[in-house]
């Protein structure tokens, strides 16, 4: 009997033993063959794994396809080039859908978050491979951090009636958020194996990035692929429009006509001759490649007025964060002429513009600097934020949270004008910790780790609350809480009113104005 409990937990020590999981290796089976990263400091990093075909020939103005498996392993330890753009960024090119991970985990089974970030730019620049945005110090408080890349200005948002007519579902213009929907549904697949929990996905972006969190929200493309969203500093719910504004989105028939236009200044007379040139030739003509080519409302991928959508309940209703920063509007634009600034008042906002002159003076020219950048910050990111917040607060059962970033920023003499407060963009490099302890201080450090905290509570339960952290309040539309991420001696982030509420209400006003003269 003594023999055989010894033979029986010797079977059963071998039995444990082999069913012992295996450490989490750089090299990964993926959907398409295997791929090999690299073991860095604390975490594994994969970079340049293709998630779609590269939209290249025949491909250029298509819905992203599968992969092609390929044999052997493939190395992914170096960023793919970034896709083709005007701007001097290096490399580039069109085979450029491809995304990057940083995985903390130790063992495939481990389940962890995972927080997919969406670069800004215009929609017409940007790349994962900028240092801005790299993210693995967030692994450090226990997600996956992933960034994907998608097409870009022409080569992302071209629409016109021939691509419209060959498309199946006779649209065409927004091929860079089907990119980041294909790179979702590459994640849902393939993420376990880089110990991630497709059940937990949290996107989140800025900027045009931001916006583009909000097109998924509402697409129902992307239902099911995310379970929370980040806004820094965007959001989709301007009015629907024939002609390209920065405050609005573009019918599919106002994209059709802007790329009917793009064709003829290429002196092409087809969609054959556009996929024949080489991409460098659209971004010789600076006119041709400049605004407009931006998401529209196509009925499919974005199928309304994202406004309507939220107030009857369309949309992808999951927890949120959104916000804005104190100066977005500083960095894009400048002091003019008082006479000059309420003529282009008056244009822009025609029987509206008393009211805005009102809110808005511009009498003298640096009222005229102050009150343009505060109606872009409002019009391009604030009103659109607390719209957003508003009607999912309204309509929706998730957690809503929102903030503005207020933290002073180091002063930058070659900057063109002084800054107010944080300018656009600013928030970024705290989120993702990736403060510069050279340039900025103490202070700027702790709010980077609350922030870095906060974003990571988020993706991890739903809620950006946590030990040792100033209490966030949820929004709502009876009580309009927002935190204050600003930090210095005297005070930590705090929770208070809306700011500029008076200005948000105006633009409310003004913007249901736009919707009764369609």
């Amino acid at each position: 009997m003594k023999a055989f409990k010894i033979i029986l937990l010797l079977s059963l020590g071998i039995l444990l033993f082999s069913c012992k999981e295996d450490p989490l290796s750089t090299i990964i089976d993926t959907e398409a063959g295997k791929i090999e990263g690299k073991q860095e400091n604390g975490f594994k990093s994969f970079k340049g794994i293709p998630f779609a075909a590269p939209p290249v020939g025949e491909l250029r103005w298509k819905d992203p396809q599968p992969v092609m498996p390929w044999e052997g392993v493939l190395k992914a330890d170096t960023f793919a080039c970034g896709c083709s753009q005007a701007q001097n960024l290096r490399p580039q090119g069109e085979d450029c859908l491809y995304l990057n991970i940083w995985t903390p985990a130790n063992y495939a089974s481990e389940k962890l978050p995972v927080m997919v970030w969406i670069h800004g730019g215009g929609f017409s620049a940007g790349a994962p491979l900028e240092s801005t945005y790299f993210g693995e110090k967030l692994t450090q408080k226990g997600v996956i951090y992933v960034s994907i890349a998608y097409r870009l200005g022409q080569l992302g948002f071209l629409a016109h009636p021939e691509l419209s007519a060959e498309s199946p579902n006779k649209v065409s213009g927004n091929y860079g958020i089907l990119d980041q929907i294909a790179a979702l549904e590459w994640i849902q697949r393939n993420i376990p194996a880089f110990g991630g929990d497709p059940s937990k996905v949290t996107i989140f972006g800025e900027s045009a990035g931001a916006i583009a969190v909000s097109i998924l929200c509402a697409s129902p493309l992307a239902k099911d692929l995310f379970t929370g969203a980040i806004s820094q500093s965007g959001g989709n719910f301007g009015p629907i429009e024939e002609d390209f504004r920065q405050d609005g989105i573009v019918s599919l028939k106002g994209a059709e006509n802007t790329g009917l236009e793009f064709m003829k200044q290429m002196g092409a007379t087809s969609i054959a001759e556009l996929r024949k040139m080489d991409v460098q030739d659209f971004f010789k003509n600076r006119s041709a490649g400049m605004g407009g080519f931006w998401p529209n409302a196509d009925g499919y991928v974005i199928p309304d007025d994202q406004y309507k959508l939220y107030e009857a309940g369309r949309y992808n209703d999951v927890n949120v964060i959104i916000g804005t920063n104190s100066d977005e509007g500083g960095m894009f634009t400048r002091p003019s002429e008082p006479e000059a600034y309420k003529q282009r008042t008056k244009q822009r906002f025609g029987d509206f513009a008393d009211r805005i002159l009102e809110v808005y003076p511009g009498d003298t020219e640096e009222q005229t600097y102050t009150s343009s950048a505060d109606i872009f910050r409002e019009t391009a990111f604030a009103w659109p934020s607390w719209a957003w917040a508003r009607l999912q607060s309204r309509t929706g059962n998730s957690k809503v949270f929102m903030y503005y970033f207020d933290q002073k920023q180091p002063e930058n003499p070659r900057m063109p004008f002084k800054l107010r407060g944080a300018p656009h963009a600013a928030e970024i490099k705290y989120v993702l910790e990736n403060i510069d302890p050279a340039r900025y201080g103490e202070d700027d450090l702790k709010l980077s780790d609350i922030m870095g905290t906060y974003w990571t509570n988020f993706a991890k339960y739903g809620d950006p609350n946590g030990e040792n952290l100033p209490l966030w309040p949820e929004f709502t539309e009876e009580n309009q809480s927002v935190m204050y991420l600003r930090n210095t001696p005297e005070q930590d982030p705090q929770a208070g009113m809306v700011p500029n509420l008076d200005k948000l209400e105006l633009m409310e006003e003004y913007f249901k104005y736009r919707r009764k003269s369609e």
